[in-house]
């Protein structure tokens, strides 16, 4: 089967007939439909749908704003929001992290397998405990600190050197800082985040500890956007993993470390596929 050579993605009122007029208006342009996937939320009133299509021959830049254009302007007209991407130029993602290794070099060992289609340009961190490990692996590593009161400045050197790397993605890969809501804004639905799925039972210091003394059974990982609301964004992926009354709080940690590691990876995975339509708090996640 050829690669797909763009994603189209949809979302506007459910009527009768919108899987058909997606599919005739690709037809129309001269596309044809690889895979596709709807959904529809009956509660809200919303269809959604990913399509994975290709056309024939060689595209011109030219040929490619004519495309969207026509798309943009059908859609606009079924008053839907829509996004186009072609393939071909890969998704740039910034990996921001503090001390803890495990979801950083996670992903960089599945980017180096060839798991993860996108690029890492770089790799932030407030702490300078990760360079040497980060960088044997052929990756750059900026340490950019973070001294008290200096927050509001190591924060918009960030987002300098976030705008000067062409980042379409950013990934708090156990960043052990609070965003403000001046560095979020710009950043809507481009910014995962993963924790444990304690929140909020067990909030604040020592979760592992409150969650061993309460004798839970299950613990999880959630990866979801950053928004101003603090750990509230919306969810596009979780797990969970049984846990029983003979595991130790070191156990405990080991095993959502594990969740964590998967939890991110497929986030980040859907994102730089394009498989993840946000709306309101929630999120549809195509497969």
């Amino acid at each position: 089967m050829p690669r797909p050579q763009a994603v189209l993605r949809v979302i506007g009122s459910d009527r009768a007939g919108l899987v058909a007029d997606v599919a005739n208006l690709l037809f129309r342009l001269g596309g044809n439909i690889l895979h596709a996937d709807d959904h529809i939320d009956f509660e809200a009133g919303l269809f959604f749908q990913r399509v994975e299509f290709t056309l024939q021959g060689e595209l011109t830049p030219s040929d490619r704003e004519r495309i969207g254009a026509q798309i943009g302007q059908t859609c606009d007209q079924w008053k839907m929001r829509w996004d186009l991407r072609w393939h071909g130029a890969p998704r740039r993602v910034a990996l921001l992290t503090s001390k803890h290794a495990h979801c950083t070099l996670d992903l960089l060992a599945r980017h180096r397998a060839g798991e993860l289609a996108c690029e890492i340009p770089i790799v932030i961190s407030n702490h300078p405990d990760l360079e040497e490990e980060v960088t044997r692996r052929g990756y750059k590593y900026v340490h950019e600190p973070m001294a008290k009161g200096e927050k509001r400045d190591q924060e918009q050197r960030l987002q300098r050197r976030l705008e000067e790397e062409k980042i379409d993605l950013v990934v708090l890969a156990r960043y052990m800082q609070i965003l403000s809501t001046d560095f979020v804004a710009p950043w809507k639905e481009r910014i995962l985040n993963i924790h444990h799925s304690f929140l909020p039972a067990f909030a604040g210091a020592e979760p592992y500890k409150q969650a061993y003394r309460r004798g839970v059974k299950l613990i999880g990982a959630t990866s979801h956007f950053v928004t101003a609301d603090l750990d509230e964004g919306p969810i596009v992926w979780q797990d969970v993993t049984r846990v029983s009354h003979s595991d130790s709080v070191d156990d405990l940690v080991r095993k959502c470390r594990d969740l964590e590691r998967v939890v991110l990876a497929n986030a980040v995975r859907c994102f730089i596929e394009d498989r993840i339509i946000a709306y309101g708090n929630k999120t549809v996640v195509f497969d």
